[in-house]
């Protein structure tokens, strides 16, 4: 009976967890234009549509001429910010939204293996190695991550704790160790993974066996450049 109890504790939180990832990580976006004017007369139409109202509809509530619209919906034409404040207010969007396909750069970093940024961080010199494999500081997402790749190799009594902002997951590559995150101990081995909230203090507690390596992925906000 309480194998049963256990299996469904574990499918409602399952169901629980998939509920709460509502964004489709495998879903593609709609192709953005790296034309700003196309972009805007995109979604001028696709507002418009969306309302169910014509461009003589349209005109009528802007006071803007059918011959102007025309051009803006087909991207002939770069609307004035009035116009676009016109256009936001008949359509009852943001006027932001106009801006919604505009295609921006978006940054990648490509790191091959065994070239990651060696880092100096507390407990470097009681054998433990960071790289950082990656990081970009400005993106869309308004969200930082720093991805690292710690290797654990010499067995010291000496072990670093930590305590930051934002989120971090381990995910255990090679060797074991007994992770602390707060007042609890986890025994980590190959494959095993911790996700938690970086402002407890956290960090190896025990070196099973060496070497140990294992993937450190940490989140937190970006701070903008007058925070």
């Amino acid at each position: 009976m309480k194998i049963k109890l256990d299996e469904t504790s574990s499918q409602e939180h399952a169901h629980a967890v998939r509920q709460a990832l509502s964004q489709n990580p495998h879903a593609v976006r709609e192709p953005k234009e790296n034309n700003l004017e196309m972009a805007i007369g995109h979604e001028v139409r696709a507002y418009r549509k969306k309302l169910g109202i014509t461009v003589t509809d349209l005109a009528a509530a802007t006071g803007i001429s059918l011959g102007m619209l025309s051009k803006i919906e087909n991207g002939n034409i770069s609307p004035s910010l009035t116009t676009l404040q016109s256009l936001s207010r008949a359509l009852g969007v943001p006027l932001t939204a106009f801006f919604r396909r505009y295609e921006e750069p978006r940054n990648a970093v490509f790191v091959k293996a065994g070239q990651g940024i060696e880092l100096e961080r507390r407990g470097t010199r009681a054998g433990h190695q960071y790289n950082l494999l990656g990081h970009i500081d400005n993106n869309s997402s308004g969200v930082i991550v720093e991805p690292y790749l710690i290797t654990l190799t010499t067995d010291s009594d000496v072990f670093p704790t930590f305590q930051h902002e934002g989120m971090e997951m381990i995910y255990m590559l090679d060797g074991e160790v007994v992770y602390r995150h707060g007042d609890q101990l986890f025994p980590m081995q190959p494959g095993d993974s911790l996700f938690f909230d970086a402002d407890a203090p956290h960090g190896p507690e025990k070196l099973v066996k060496l070497p140990s390596r294992y993937l450190s992925i940490i989140s937190y906000p970006q701070r903008g450049k007058n925070d």
